[in-house]
Order: C-alpha cells, then sequence, then structure tokens
C-alpha cells in the first residue's frame, strides 16, 4: 500500500509484467500481440506455458498457441491442459511454471479457470513467480482474471442496469482494475459502467479485439493491436441510482470520466491518466 494524492491509500496495482488482450487476436496475419509475447518472454531464449484451464476444449486452443508462438520465433511452448484441481494440484504443473518465462492463459470460461486453480500449487507458483517478473499474457477468459474482481456475467448491447453484471474473485494480478473483453465488437460499455458503479473507485478497462494493454511494473500499461482500449474512471461519480429500488433497474451515473486509447498511447493506473505515444 501507498498514499496517493491528498493522503488516500490505493493497492500496489501491478507487481509484475502482464499483456491482457481483448480476444480473437490476430494469429495469421503481422500477428502483432502475439509477437510481443514472445518477444517479451524471452524470444529464442523464451519458454512459454500455454494454459488451457479455461477452454472447453484444451487441448486443441493449447496447440493452436504453441505452433503460433513456435512460428514467431519463441524458443518453446508448453502446453498444459488442466480439466480440474487435481491437474493444478499436481508437481508437474508446478513445476511447468517454475521453468516458464512466460504462462499464457487461452480462452474460454474464466470462472472455470479461476475455480481450477485457485488456491492450487499451480497458482501459488504463478503468484510468486510473477511478483518475481514472470510475464503473465491471457486472452478473451484469460483476460478477464488478471484482475482482483472479474466480471463473470452480464447483458451484452444493453443499456446499463443497476446490479446485473456478476462479479466474482479473479487471480488479483492487477488490482483496483477490472478487465471487460470483446468489448466494442459485443457492445459491452453497459456492463463495465455497471461493475464501476457498484465500486466506483475500480478502474474500468475494456479491450477491443485484436487489441492488448502491455502493463509494465510502474503501474504504466500502453495499447497494441489494431482497434482500442476503453478506460472508464468512476472515482468522482457525483450522482448514482446503484443502491436504490430493483437491480434490473436502469442506471443513472453522472461524471464518468472516459478515455479511449489506441495503439501507441498509454495510461498510468496510479495518476489515472492517459499518456501520449512519446511517453507511454
Amino acid at each position: 500500500m501507498f498514499c496517493g494524492a491528498g493522503g488516500e491509500r490505493v493497492g500496489e496495482k501491478v507487481r509484475g509484467r502482464l499483456v491482457i488482450i481483448g480476444g480473437r487476436e490476430d494469429m495469421d496475419g503481422p500477428c502483432t500481440i502475439l509477437r510481443e509475447v514472445a518477444r517479451a518472454a524471452g524470444g529464442r531464449d523464451a519458454r512459454i506455458l500455454v494454459v488451457g484451464a479455461a477452454a472447453a476444449d484444451p487441448v486443441t486452443q493449447t496447440r493452436s498457441y504453441c505452433d503460433a508462438f513456435a512460428r514467431l520465433g519463441a524458443g518453446s511452448a508448453e502446453p498444459l491442459v488442466v480439466t480440474g484441481r487435481e491437474d493444478a494440484a499436481t508437481a508437474g504443473a508446478r513445476d511447468a511454471v517454475e521453468r516458464a518465462t512466460a504462462v499464457f492463459f487461452t480462452g474460454g470460461d474464466q470462472l472455470r479457470l479461476t475455480s481450477v486453480l485457485g488456491g492450487t500449487p499451480f497458482y501459488r507458483a504463478l503468484q510468486r513467480r510473477y511478483s518475481e517478473g514472470l510475464l503473465v499474457a491471457g486472452t478473451s477468459a484469460g483476460a478477464a482474471v488478471m484482475s482482483d474482481t472479474m466480471i463473470v456475467a452480464g447483458p451484452d448491447d444493453d443499456s446499463p442496469k443497476k446490479c446485473t453484471t456478476k462479479m466474482a474473485p479473479g487471480l488479483g494480478l492487477l488490482e483496483e482494475v477490472v478487465i471487460d473483453q470483446h468489448f466494442a465488437e459485443r457492445g459491452r460499455l453497459g456492463r463495465l459502467l455497471s461493475a464501476i458503479a457498484q465500486n466506483p473507485y475500480v478502474l474500468g478497462v475494456g479491450i477491443d479485439e485484436d487489441t492488448a494493454v502491455v502493463v509494465s511494473p510502474d503501474a504504466r500499461f500502453f495499447v497494441i493491436g489494431s482497434q482500442t482500449v476503453t478506460v472508464l474512471d468512476g472515482r468522482d461519480i457525483t450522482l448514482t441510482n446503484a443502491s436504490e429500488q430493483a437491480p434490473d433497474d436502469p442506471l443513472a451515473l453522472a461524471d464518468v470520466r472516459l478515455h479511449v486509447l489506441p495503439t501507441g498511447y498509454g495510461f498510468d493506473l496510479r495518476q489515472r491518466r492517459p499518456v501520449p505515444p512519446a511517453r507511454a
């Protein structure tokens, strides 16, 4: 913990390196995002562990990402198929994290991922290695789990409602932030507004498809990919009905700050300010 402007106490935000992907990243063309993951993992010295705990078909998903990382010059990419907590509790799963220079979580169901991994030897090894500098990346569901609180359900392409967005604990790699993925493509502004209405101090970060944020330990991120990242800051909300009447009534919010950031732009999570390309 540290004291911010005005003496407020805020969390550590982030303790390591993250690449958080909005889903449907390019895997056949320039592969800008996956190429960055391979580079940040060590390039020819990279040892990327591809974890399919969220996927309905983990064998196929992990294989496709391992093949992609091999094409992009990563030294090695190893699949880890985790279908239950007993898999995540094995010494083999723990040791795979110990060997890795990066862990990559595929898409699927974020609640499946956290319920399978939470509290296991795999999870404890991941937390420790992450604090020591291990790169952690994830796409779609693998992106949603990065924060301490994650969105698990909510209406797409709808006006914001008071409490229709359902949340649960995430992996806790990024504090005081909630991530939403497939953001513009699935019309998820309403549900991210609902999420920050329930806890206005938490930043909402909506990541479009084929777009990612690269987060560094200094609590800054920069945007890569073809689309944009939307940041919602509700700290200065002056009017809300989030706690009143029926939970599915339309939501009232006033004075929410919104930032839209394309590739090259950044954001300072501690100062809550966008960073222009020359300084990102």
